[in-house]
């Protein structure tokens, strides 16, 4: 009978069903490395958090409190909520973000709709000319949005548009569509060309393949497109200020302008409450579909 000896230090045998874990030893390189990380990541975090936490406590501050103390200041009474109550009542937040949303969800439904199809059929049919489309839609990304709105209000006067929701909602679409188009094609390249071959040979139409098979393919990457149009539209100050400026479709973006005063006096508490409002709809609404989102952007990243 004859034993093996193992080398001191190694584990002679594992428990079945259990790998083996193997420490690395903690070298002064990768402590160096974890550190800078940890800061880094620190750094950020501080960054991104902080103005969030410092917009909170601002809203929560009487006048006196932001004319007499530094803006840094907490406030006295942290259960102060009477400035959401004036940034709602007297400041009319609530019709400003039911003028975004009808301006926002029927323009990022067209640019969905739109983009989708027109992505579905610039890359995966084929037809004559398709590249050259999409440099089309290429080019209306580089065009820059200031150059249009002039051209864009003459044509809204002149078919008597003005002073209703149609320009906002044209104009989000048509600026909205050439990225849309653009991104909805390569995340439709990455899509095996075999599955719509084989739908093709079992008899399925061109509207079945796009319903049945191209959508649902891209559903998460179609998430992550309508989530980054909404951010864009939502937050959009110049078209609407071009467009809504006077009347009964302000946006919320333009409604927060009149916080300020005759004579540039600004109510720091309602309006910091404001911005509040917006702010934290907009953050549930991303941390409700994160995970689609994160999916969404590496959807496209590698060839299936």
């Amino acid at each position: 009978m004859t034993t093996t000896a193992s080398a001191p230090g190694r584990p002679t045998s594992a428990k079945p069903g259990r790998p083996l874990r193997i420490r690395r030893r903690m070298t002064p390189r990768r402590a160096g490395s974890i550190a800078l990380k940890t800061l880094v990541i620190g750094f950020l975090l501080a960054i991104t958090v902080l103005p969030l936490i410092w917009l909170l406590l601002g809203s929560l501050k009487t006048q006196t409190e932001w004319l007499n103390s530094p803006s840094w200041a907490l406030p006295e009474n942290f259960l102060n909520f009477e400035n959401y109550q004036v940034a709602w009542v007297d400041g009319d937040i609530g019709r400003y973000i039911l003028n975004s949303a009808l301006a926002t969800f029927p323009s990022l439904a067209l640019i969905v709709v739109l983009g989708v199809a027109a992505g579905f059929a610039l890359e995966v049919l084929i037809w004559r000319g398709r590249g050259g489309v999409l440099l089309l839609f290429l080019a209306g990304i580089m065009v820059p949005g200031q150059m249009i709105l002039l051209p864009l209000f003459s044509a809204y006067f002149q078919t008597h548009l003005t002073g209703t929701i149609w320009p906002l909602i044209l104009t989000y679409t048509a600026t909205g569509l050439p990225l849309t188009v653009f991104m909805m094609a390569t995340y439709f390249r990455a899509v095996p060309r075999e599955i719509f071959e084989a739908a093709a040979i079992d008899g399925a139409s061109i509207y079945r393949s796009f319903l049945s098979i191209g959508f649902p393919m891209v559903r998460n990457a179609v998430f992550t497109v309508a989530l980054v149009q909404f951010f864009f539209i939502w937050n959009d100050l110049l078209i609407a200020l071009t467009f809504t400026s006077v009347g009964d479709f302000q946006t919320i973006q333009v409604g927060l302008l009149n916080f300020t005063g005759q004579f540039g006096q600004v109510q720091y508490g309602p309006t910091f409450a404001a911005i509040c409002i917006n702010v934290v709809g907009i953050l549930v609404l991303y941390l409700f579909l994160n995970q689609r989102v994160m999916r969404g952007l590496t959807a496209g990243s590698v060839k299936g």
